[in-house]
């Protein structure tokens, strides 16, 4: 350990103020440089230092009171000493359905915090809850610095913490750079590396593709690529023939790689020995009766599961997803990338281009479902200099991870988005705002940016004409309220993320007073596919209102879960049962939460809505950005309601008081359902409140907050009557639960060996039992049983 490191350094050191000093003559003296400066000091010590602090106003335009609002407004920011490394635990929609907080409440208990600590006595683990993570499909998941791990249980938290560890230790992970001379290459392993892949392991994979391509010395290309979405395939390997010929292999593990590998390729230039040493392996890997061939990692995505994920969807904004490498340009610009640009540039006027967007009948894809020509329009048609582009990156809806898959996997298709949009409106610079808890999309989306800069696709004189644009990531710092496009701005310009009254529409007064274009990921990504392949065409696919196609955030209680994309008007049954592939261990199907906090949940019997605006509006629920997570009948549709409210509580920007006050007043009703405590006229005081709130709230997330409880009271009531009289129908809430294990337990230690808690002595072949103190009531024992003697009670 590197004492001089300032993460190392105690609370009591002295703070090295030249390193502060260093960081602002870097980002910048300006108010609106407070956010990156305080994200580079939290960086460099892990929190705020009090002397940092005051040193930045010493020597910047920053005021005291600026810093202190900022840092106490956004949850990212801690003002007291943390550990050397962040565990963030997700505690998403899909997360919390799945386990969630059993995982945090694990890692609390493995590392000795007191409950009122979130670090261990060692200082070398902060253990903290976070909204998102972005990887609903690998639930529950959790980050340790920059390594995300999925599919967690209670039991597996000593592995993950060794696991992580271990690799600070062995100096980091290896990389295999890609042969150079294409011409001897007679095929491509193609790997997605975004978050959620790494997160189920393809990095180890990656790496061992490259060291067997290496040791064997095979004619083959290993390629980086954008994600194809099948999450529940991952980590999943791409093998390219050089006759066109593709195959692929789902969730692969280092230890088949040179199984596959020598499966397609025939090793090159090697002596004598060497051949009879592969030929000696490959006789045995082919006659060992005790091997499994190789087919039985095989994907065929022409017939049975697989082909009924894939055909079902229609890939616009994911085109060529699994084939691209995301950094890759040339490779982009042969697939078309950029052709609309310089059609744009060549071909079609401002206007016209705006014209084809309004035909195209495109809508935003954020969540309200804005008309985007009708946007484009009015910030053209605004008054004054200095317009802005802003692209709405913020993705903080819990469940919902298409914004980053699109930034981690299509980086450049965003960037051509935007320059099209700035040409149209004649504006001349631009920002990303992209959340802080999704490294990757941050650093792909701004090593993209810097190609493009190289390449003359940014800056001046853009591709030798008269348009100049440049464009500028800003890194948000955790607030979900920032998705809101005025808060957004706020953020950008150095502020607390406050919303504020609309109109003025940002169109008319947005960033620094000036007219300002807001659009999303999604929607800006969908541009290029419009003016390469006409508008007609794109309005050809959905229905009469909402055209197009949608990319949704499919998770939860599914078989295959990941990034799909469908033409609107797709039902949620067919998304559910076709390409989701229906619901596992024969449970069924019990709602569909549609839109994240703002949206609602959708029960089984309405699953034949269609996904457009107008029809999931009219059930109760919403589009919102695209998350989707599939409830089944084990799930408390009350906690459900409960997690929504408590999030959304806690998101309040504190600006209205129905909001600030209506939603904490809200979730104590909740907490007492949850807890067996509720009491008549609980129900009727959600009712009476989630009105007011709806009525007198400034911005959307306080409108639409009570959505969540109003749509399980619309379709679940009972299930809220029986929480009165002390029940829990699906048997969630904790309260009111307890586990007990029966006569038909066979004593094969099992349940004991995956207690995370220690409430089960481990007595073989005898019947065990359960300490009901030391009982978190996790569900770990249930899932190991092989004889289903853990009941719930």
């Amino acid at each position: 350990m590197n004492k001089n490191d300032p993460k190392h350094q105690n609370a009591e050191d002295t703070i090295d103020l030249n390193v502060v000093d260093s960081i602002v003559s870097e980002i910048g003296k300006a108010p609106s440089d407070v956010i990156p400066i305080l994200q580079a000091i939290q960086e460099t010590y892990n929190y705020l230092p009090a002397e940092a602090l005051q040193r930045v106003c010493e020597i910047s335009d920053i005021t005291p009171a600026s810093i202190t609002g900022i840092a106490t407004f956004y949850s990212q920011f801690r003002l007291r000493p943390a550990g050397r490394y962040a565990i963030k635990v997700c505690i998403g929609t899909a997360c919390h359905v799945m386990g969630g907080e059993s995982i945090y409440e694990a890692f609390k208990q493995y590392l000795s915090i007191p409950e009122d600590d979130d670090t261990d006595s060692d200082r070398l683990f902060t253990v903290e809850k976070v909204a998102c993570l972005g990887c609903c499909m690998l639930a529950p998941a959790v980050l340790i610095d920059d390594i995300t791990y999925g599919f967690l249980r209670p039991d597996t938290v000593p592995q993950v913490l060794r696991d992580f560890l271990s690799a600070q230790t062995s100096g980091g992970e290896k990389r295999f750079a890609s042969r150079k001379n294409d011409k001897l290459l007679r095929g491509e392993v193609r790997m997605c590396l975004c978050s959620s892949c790494i997160a189920s392991g393809a990095r180890a994979v990656y790496d061992t593709l490259g060291s067997e391509i290496q040791n064997l010395k095979l004619p083959v290309k290993l390629k980086t690529v954008g994600c194809t979405g099948m999450a529940y395939q991952t980590p999943l390997v791409t093998i390219a023939m050089q006759d066109g010929r593709e195959f692929q292999y789902g969730r692969v593990k280092p230890e088949d790689v040179r199984t596959i590998l020598l499966h397609h390729f025939q090793p090159v230039s090697l002596g004598r020995r060497s051949m009879a040493a592969v030929s000696h392996l490959l006789e045995k890997l082919y006659t060992d009766e005790s091997w499994e061939p190789v087919t039985r990692y095989a994907i065929d995505t022409r017939n049975g599961p697989d082909a009924c994920y894939s055909e079902s969807q229609c890939h616009l904004v994911t085109e060529h997803n699994g084939t691209l490498d995301p950094l890759d340009l040339d490779e982009y610009i042969k697939q078309d990338g950029f052709q609309a640009l310089k059609k744009c540039l060549n071909q079609l006027s401002p206007d016209e281009i705006i014209a084809d967007i309004v035909t195209s009948g495109l809508r935003g894809r954020g969540g309200a479902g804005f008309p985007t020509g009708e946007k484009w329009n009015s910030v053209r048609a605004a008054e004054g200099d200095g317009k802005f582009i802003v692209c709405n990156g913020d993705e903080g809806d819990p469940g919902a991870f298409m914004d980053r898959m699109i930034l981690e996997s299509f980086p450049f298709r965003v960037i051509e988005g935007m320059i099209i949009a700035s040409l149209a409106l004649n504006v001349h610079e631009g920002f990303i705002y992209v959340r802080a808890e999704y490294p990757l999309a941050n650093h792909r989306i701004r090593k993209a940016l810097n190609i493009c800069e190289d390449q003359n696709l940014l800056g001046e004189r853009i591709l030798g004409s008269d348009h100049n644009f440049r464009i500028k990531v800003v890194a948000g710092a955790g607030a979900f309220v920032c998705g809101e496009e005025t808060a957004l701005m706020a953020a950008i310009q150095g502020e607390r993320g406050m919303p504020r009254l609309r109109p003025p529409y940002p169109a008319e007064k947005g960033l620094w007073g000036k007219p300002t274009l807001v659009n999303n990921v999604e929607t800006y990504a969908l541009v290029p596919w419009i003016i390469r392949n006409g508008s007609e065409n794109f309005a050809q696919l959905g229905t009469a209102e909402s055209k197009g196609t949608k990319t949704f955030a499919l998770a939860g209680k599914i078989r295959r879960s990941g990034l799909i994309e469908v033409p609107m008007g797709t039902t949620l049954r067919q998304i559910v049962e076709d390409i989701g592939g229906g619901i596992p261990d024969n449970r069924k199907l019990k709602a569909i939460q549609v839109g994240g906090p703002s949206g609602g949940c959708v029960p089984d019997h309405l699953a034949d809505t269609p996904v457009d605006y107008e029809d999931l509006t009219s059930a109760g629920a919403m589009m919102g950005s695209g998350g989707m997570v599939v409830l089944d009948e084990t799930d408390c549709m009350v906690d459900i309601a409960r997690y929504f409210m408590a999030f959304t509580q806690v998101e309040s920007c504190g600006k209205c008081t129905f909001c600030r006050i209506g939603t904490k007043r809200m979730l104590e009703i909740l907490d007492r359902l949850c807890t067996g405590q509720g009491k008549e006229g609980d129900i009727e005081a959600l009712e009476h409140l989630a009105k007011w709130i709806q009525e007198t709230s400034l911005c959307g997330l306080g409108k639409t907050a009570p959505n969540p409880v109003l749509t399980t009271l619309r379709y679940f009531r009972e299930e809220y009557e029986a929480h009165i009289q002390g029940r829990c129908p699906a048997g969630k809430c904790k309260d009111m639960i307890s586990y007990t294990i029966t006569d038909e337990c066979i004593g094969c230690t099992r349940c004991a060996q995956r207690c995370a808690a220690g409430a089960i002595e481990m007595h073989p072949y005898e019947k065990h039992e359960i300490d009901t103190e030391k009982c978190t009531r996790c569900g770990t024992c249930m899932q190991a049983c092989p004889v289903k003697a853990v009941e719930v009670i």
